[in-house]
């Protein structure tokens, strides 16, 4: 039985990948934004432990982390959450540049760097989902693009840096995934939401188990997932 540390339990892809890793017997440690969230992921994911921090605040991150039990073995931390708000350049405030950067992007460093004693002694596994807006940036998606592309820099180093002591590093960069994300995106491009248009979050969870799963002499560095209609 292994071990995940997964942030974006509540929802969309994040759900979809907790639930495949209880339903199998995995051990699940979830991060969530407050107290109340907690108990609602503890009900949802029965016999899970939850972890109680604020993602949109990384500079808080050691503090919370300490006033609580920790897993005492990791053997996967899958940075899943993440913030989407859309706008051109010259309209975007700092107040959402540096949300959407503290959520994905400080954040995910920040929780590695505290985790990343337990996942050397385990040889254990990174993921993060980034996106497509990882690999390229398109017009009104500047904050976002910057930080996943941010996310790519991010991973790319750890890997290198973890590679000698056994820690795998793995980003899946989904396409559209029908996800109560993707439903505040398309309001936000004043677009109909049309879940049947999208990957299913499922499908984007079998990657990220495909990934973990893999026998220890290969690894996944990076994988694209696309709709496929």
């Amino acid at each position: 039985m292994a071990t995940h540390v997964i942030t974006g339990a509540g929802s969309g892809i994040g759900e979809a990948v907790a639930q495949q890793l209880l339903e199998r017997g995995d051990e699940l440690w979830l991060f969530a934004r407050d107290a109340g969230r907690a108990k609602e992921l503890a009900a949802r994911f029965p016999g899970a432990r939850t972890l109680v921090a604020d993602l949109a605040n990384p500079d808080r991150l050691s503090w919370a982390l300490g006033h609580q039990t920790l897993p005492d073995r990791i053997d996967s931390l899958l940075h899943i959450a993440g913030v989407a708000d859309l706008g051109g350049v010259g309209e975007l405030t700092t107040k959402t540049w540096n949300n959407t950067l503290a959520v994905n992007l400080v954040t995910p460093a920040e929780l590695t760097r505290l985790l990343l004693p337990q996942l050397r002694v385990t040889k254990g596994h990174v993921v993060f989902i980034n996106s497509g807006a990882g690999l390229r940036a398109n017009a009104e998606w500047g904050a976002y693009a910057a930080s996943k592309h941010g996310l790519k820099a991010l991973a790319d180093a750890l890997r290198e840096e973890e590679h000698t002591n056994g820690v795998r590093v793995t980003s899946v960069y989904p396409g559209r995934t029908a996800t109560p994300m993707q439903q505040k995106v398309r309001q936000q491009e004043g677009q109909e939401y049309d879940a049947e248009r999208w990957i299913d979050p499922r499908s984007v969870a079998a990657t990220v188990l495909l990934a973990l799963d893999l026998p220890r002499d290969a690894e996944i560095n990076d994988l694209s997932v696309r709709p496929g209609h």
